[in-house]
């Protein structure tokens, strides 16, 4: 929906609420007609149900509105004496229509009483819960698992994570129909948790930083569609951007930047790519023994034990020939044992259409170079470079938009919605993602750019951490920060003392407060 859609939405709402609900204002004291004046009503009506002015601010935000909704709704037909659970549920159930009719129809028998008991307020009290999880969830920290072997040894399959989204600045929620905490089904049933329609425009709230070189970032995969059972199976059907599925890689390419791949070796701006404390880069390697010799236990030991090779790490492909997925310090250790004669990367340099831009120009290992657009970036569009920029044209450049450009190339020029374009200027900045696994990560060599309203946070903390083999917890990582300067830290002491001292002071008072 446009701006100007909402607005008009925005009026009929305010109107509706108007006629359901002008009597409960007049018979709490107040003028009926202060129900018709926009955003001043809904400020009158927290004052009638007798609740903190932050309630007031709650009823605006997309998705939190409508539990706050459901909230008031229940709240109102308290305080005008309707405390039965029939009551309440009918009010929420018709959207406030039935709270209409009894103020219609039973208008002199309504009590008002802005007392609350808190026996009969815990439907209320449990929404409200929700609100506050859901508050935190969409616009400050975001519980996120690991679940892939891209980002592997800096996160390992099994991490559970926070994400903060104020770091790059909390995203407002486009889809505004939607169940509360579930990203785009609903499990068990297998449907969609949310409604297409409406759409509220990107819009996002300032952070403190922007995204660095080098930043894990958390985004919504840029080419997610997605089917389900009550739609046809022939349409491509476009899931709405904060609905798309969540993805975790690393930022190695930032908006101006040009990068390449030579031999599986990354260039950023004709330089080699060089990254922080607590990032561990993975080549997959063919290891070749001298004379066929196998690798000992011993030494196969000490690579899983100190270098933690799980078991699609490594295997043997041929006679004294491995298979081995290594970072430079496992390759250092590899290169030194008695047995190995030789040590190469195994590189993928058959150029193909399954990767980007795909026109079979490129190969996973061999790749580019690749500008990276930034907004305001003004780019001459040619035949060459059409296939790079296509998709941003046609889909991203709408700006969170569900509708689609037409963008085609024919007769010497680009077409954008049928008309021809020369020139054409970005309008918000792009990024390339890839992960430290990299044989073994599907990234932006295989679907692109990420746009920056795709952005969703940044992964800062890990809270726990489970081996996916031997379903061990790994104490290590427990309450340790994602990135940092030297070794992993865990801090699950001090939150061990915390609990502690709180514990132990909870019970101190309550056992002073018993001897009074």
């Amino acid at each position: 929906m446009t701006i100007s859609q909402w607005v008009v939405f925005f009026l009929v709402a305010n109107a509706v609420h108007f006629v359901l609900f002008w009597k409960f204002y007049k018979k709490a004291g107040y003028p009926g007609w202060y129900a018709a004046i926009p955003f001043y009503n809904t400020w009158i009506l927290t004052k009638i149900i007798n609740r903190p002015w932050y309630w007031f601010p709650l009823l605006y935000v997309p998705v939190i509105n409508l539990l706050m909704m459901a909230v008031y709704l229940v709240q109102l037909a308290e305080v005008f004496g309707m405390k039965d659970a029939k009551s309440k549920w009918l009010s929420v159930l018709t959207g406030g229509l039935y709270l209409a009719y009894v103020a219609y129809t039973k208008y002199d028998s309504l009590h008002y009483n802005p007392q609350h008991d808190d026996k009969e307020t815990v439907l209320g009290a449990i929404v409200f819960a929700v609100v506050a999880a859901t508050l935190v969830h969409n616009y400050m920290f975001q519980p996120y698992m690991i679940p892939t072997g891209s980002l592997e040894k800096s996160l390992l399959v099994g991490d559970y994570l926070f994400v903060s989204k104020m770091h790059y600045g909390p995203r407002i929620p486009m889809t505004t129909v939607s169940v509360p905490m579930l990203h785009d089904t609903i499990p068990v049933l297998n449907i969609r948790s949310y409604l297409k329609r409406p759409q509220l425009p990107y819009m996002r709230l300032p952070g403190f930083t922007k995204i660095k070189r080098n930043d894990i970032v958390v985004f919504n995969w840029p080419r997610d569609t997605v089917r389900h059972f009550f739609e046809p199976t022939h349409e491509r059907i476009r899931k709405p951007i904060d609905k798309k599925s969540n993805y975790v890689k690393r930022c190695v390419g930032l908006p101006g930047d040009t990068i390449q791949l030579i031999k599986g070796r990354l260039y950023v701006n004709g330089k080699p790519a060089r990254y922080p404390d607590r990032t561990y880069i993975e080549h997959m390697y063919i290891v070749k023994t001298d004379s066929g010799k196998s690798l000992s236990f011993s030494e196969l030991r000490f690579l899983k034990k100190k270098y933690d090779l799980n078991r699609d790490d490594w295997g043997m492909v041929g006679k004294g020939v491995y298979m081995m997925n290594l970072t430079k310090q496992a390759l250092d250790a590899v290169k030194h044992f008695p047995e190995v004669d030789t040590v190469y990367m195994a590189l993928d340099t058959v150029k193909s259409k399954r990767i980007f831009p795909g026109d079979g120009r490129w190969s996973y290992d061999n790749f580019g170079p690749l500008y990276i657009p930034k907004k305001g970036d003004k780019i001459r569009l040619t035949k060459e470079n059409y296939p790079l920029y296509k998709h941003l044209l046609q889909e991203y450049e709408t700006m969170a938009s569900l509708k689609e450009n037409k963008v085609s190339f024919h007769d010497g020029s680009v077409y954008i919605n049928g008309k021809p374009v020369k020139e054409y200027t970005f309008k918000q900045d792009y990024y390339w993602m890839m992960g430290d696994n990299r044989s073994r990560s599907e990234d932006s060599r295989i679907w692109g750019f990420v746009p920056w309203t795709h952005v969703v946070g940044k992964p800062v903390f890990i809270w726990f951490s489970r081996d996916k083999e031997t379903g061990k917890i790994r104490w290590d990582r427990v309450f340790t920060t994602v990135s940092g300067k030297g070794k992993r830290v865990s801090y699950l002491w001090v939150f061990v003392i915390l609990l502690v001292v709180y514990f132990g002071f909870d019970y101190y008072r309550k056992k002073k407060r018993k001897n009074k």
